[in-house]
């Protein structure tokens, strides 16, 4: 079965084709002399995993609320509509609005892929080469994962407008440093976050296990951007870089408001309309979309982008107050949560072992 096979809705294009106009950049200098991407490198060689051992794909999702998170995460729960629906209508709408949120994954995670590869041919230096090689690992596992998971939805929907605006802008820009701000910053800053929501409030194990080992990958990914720009960045012109402050500002607009799924309700016969306005009222989605920026904003600052115009933009978005948050705490968690989720199947494993009788486990 294809994802093509499971869309909810019709006449997906099969493939979508991005003219590219950038230079592929060979290092003959074969430039390894930064420590800090050396190590990055070498951590993601160190913590390759294989999707399909390392996931317990024996798990089910629910059928009545597939990832099992709270009602109050639907965008129209506890309004006169929400109260209307039939028990069926209500499953319905969980599993198409939770569907919905894992293609978007999906559709990302090929997005990062293609935009990780793009980095390893047109970044100008070895080491950055390096690490963007073992990002491209990483999206293809990703990618693998989250098809998995989809498929036990028995639904999927494409990539929503917004997200493939900004992707092709990242793929599109002749310039190496708009792909990393594109897919580094933003697009993976929010994944990162959405990611979060479902590992650490989601009830069901397999939806928590993969957000949570893709995680520990994508970490690393933002932490790949943020290294890279920091170093950049102080030797562009005051123009060229609020260029780029433009450039982010709108890509945060975009991305923010981009959380609507009107395709859900049109699937589903409900008020599309409705729907939306019902969702744009939600206090749990205004708290959600506030979340997102939790890792952008501070990682935005940090690597210089940081004048009027962006500082203006994330005050309106009442997202400021990220800007001194410890991003490198958060990664240290999303790491060691990982691990929690690793000891956890060992420990169910080795229960199972132990109560088959297995002598080796039983050592």
């Amino acid at each position: 079965m294809l994802i093509r096979d499971i869309y909810a809705v019709p006449n997906v294009d099969p493939s979508w084709h991005v003219p590219q106009t950038y230079d592929g950049i060979f290092d003959f200098n074969f430039d390894t002399s930064r420590e800090t991407l050396m190590h990055l490198y070498q951590k993601g060689k160190d913590m390759q995993w294989d999707a399909l051992k390392r996931i317990d794909w024996d798990l089910e999702l629910d059928p009545e609320n597939p990832m099992q998170m709270p009602l109050e995460a639907n965008p129209i729960y506890g309004t006169p509509l929400w109260d209307k629906l039939s028990k069926q209508d209500r499953i319905d709408l969980l599993t198409h609005g939770q569907a919905w949120n894992i293609s978007q994954f999906l559709q990302g995670e090929q997005g990062a892929l293609i935009c990780a590869s793009k980095i390893v041919t047109q970044v100008p230096t070895m080491d950055a080469k390096f690490y963007a090689a073992t990002q491209t690992m990483d999206e293809a596992r990703h990618i693998e994962a989250y098809e998995k998971l989809q498929k036990k939805f028995g639904v999927a929907y494409p990539m929503t407008a917004p997200l493939q605006e900004l992707i092709n802008d990242a793929l599109k820009d002749s310039r190496w440093d708009i792909t990393y701000l594109a897919m580094q910053i933003v697009i993976e800053g929010l994944a990162l976050a959405a990611f979060a929501t479902i590992r650490d409030v989601a009830q069901n194990p397999l939806a928590q296990q993969v957000n949570a080992y893709v995680m520990q990958d994508e970490a690393r990914h933002v932490m790949f951007g943020r290294l890279s720009l920091r170093d950049y960045y102080p030797h562009l012109s005051d123009a060229e870089r609020d260029e780029r402050e433009e450039f982010l500002v709108d890509a945060c607009y975009h991305m923010r408001d981009r959380f609507q799924g009107p395709e859900i309700y049109e699937r589903l016969g409900l008020p599309v309309k409705e729907c939306v306005e019902y969702g744009e009222q939600s206090e749990t989605i205004k708290m959600f979309r506030t979340f997102l920026f939790q890792r952008i904003v501070p990682v935005v600052k940090d690597i210089g982008l940081w004048g009027p115009r962006i500082q203006k933009a994330y005050t309106d978005m009442g997202v400021i107050g990220f800007a001194d948050m410890d991003v490198d705490a958060l990664h240290d968690q999303d790491d060691s949560i990982a691990k929690d989720f690793d000891a956890r199947q060992a420990y169910v494993e080795s229960v199972i072992s132990e109560g088959k009788g297995d002598p080796v486990a039983a050592e």
